[in-house]
Formats: structure tokens, C-alpha cells, sequence
């Protein structure tokens, strides 16, 4: 697997039909991507987020180049922790274990490009295959915030977690 920076141009149509439903946007995205995904808004999105936070959006591609999966990476410089976001892997592509390496390789640019102390991720607590992935590359839960995001008459958990080196 490799991981290389997000390509509009190239990427998108790659990954614009993985996010299927509002409730699977939820998960991936809070609601803070657009859904459906429309190329304008997603770039939209993507600045936005880099401007609020340094979020960098990458794709994992398999050895051939076949795009499997997106995430974003970015750095608080005040606690020099990266946090990872917006993960998703391609839904035809789960089970093979594109996330954890993933997650890995983006664990690992982190630490030695970013320089950062510590990684750090949230997932909902309603998303347990998601974050038994994040446990299989070394994430340690740090803190559970209950009914922390409301969707439809639900209110779901927000786990954070860290890797350390």
C-alpha cells in the first residue's frame, strides 16, 4: 500500500460513491462533508478544513494504484499531537485490511514527516468495526464523550484515541 496526497482531478470520482447514505456521512464526517459528494462541494469542503484546522487529505492506493482509501492528517503545534480524520475505505475494498495499514502508514508519515509526539483520531462509539481497526494499529482509547452527536433521534458516544510511539 502507499499513500499519496489527494489528487481532485484524479481521486474524486475514485472515491465519491463510498459515502452511500446520510448515516454513513455521519459517521465519516459529522456532517461536515456535503451529501451526496459533488466534486465543488467536496473541494469546498477540503479547503475549508484546511484553513480551520490543516487538514491534508491523502488516498491510500494499492500497489497497482487502485484507490482503496482517503484520509486527512493534520497537527496542533501547540500540543504537537496529528490528528487523523475523515477516514474511509472504498466498501467494496473492507476486509482486506487496507484500514489498519492504512492507518498505520498514516500513523507513521505523522510521526516522521510531522514530527509529532503523539496521533490521535475520534470515532463514534456506534462504529465499532471502525474502531477495532484503529485498536488492531495500536490506538489506545483516551476518552469516551457521551451523546456527543445527535443523529435523528439518536445520540452517539465520541471516542477519542491515541497512538504513541
Amino acid at each position: 500500500m502507499r499513500l499519496r496526497p489527494y489528487v481532485p482531478s484524479n481521486d474524486f470520482d475514485a472515491i465519491k460513491d463510498w459515502v452511500t447514505d446520510e448515516r454513513t456521512n455521519a459517521m465519516w464526517s459529522a456532517k461536515h462533508s456535503p451529501y451526496p459528494l459533488e466534486k465543488k462541494a467536496f473541494e469546498q469542503f477540503l479547503a475549508d478544513m484546511y484553513i480551520k484546522h490543516g487538514d491534508c487529505p491523502f488516498v491510500a492506493t494499492t500497489d497497482d494504484g487502485t484507490i482503496v482509501g482517503f484520509i486527512c492528517c493534520s497537527v496542533n503545534y501547540e500540543s504537537n499531537e496529528a490528528l487523523l480524520a475523515f477516514v474511509i475505505i472504498d466498501p467494496a475494498q473492507r476486509g482486506n485490511g487496507y484500514g489498519k495499514e492504512m492507518i498505520q502508514l498514516a500513523s507513521k508519515y505523522c510521526f516522521e514527516i510531522l514530527k509529532a509526539d503523539a496521533v490521535q483520531l475520534n470515532v463514534f462509539t456506534v462504529n465499532e468495526r471502525a474502531r477495532k481497526c484503529y485498536e488492531s494499529a495500536g490506538f489506545k482509547e483516551r476518552r469516551i464523550t457521551p451523546d456527543a452527536f445527535p443523529f435523528g433521534d439518536e445520540l452517539w458516544g465520541r471516542c477519542n484515541m491515541v497512538l504513541k510511539p
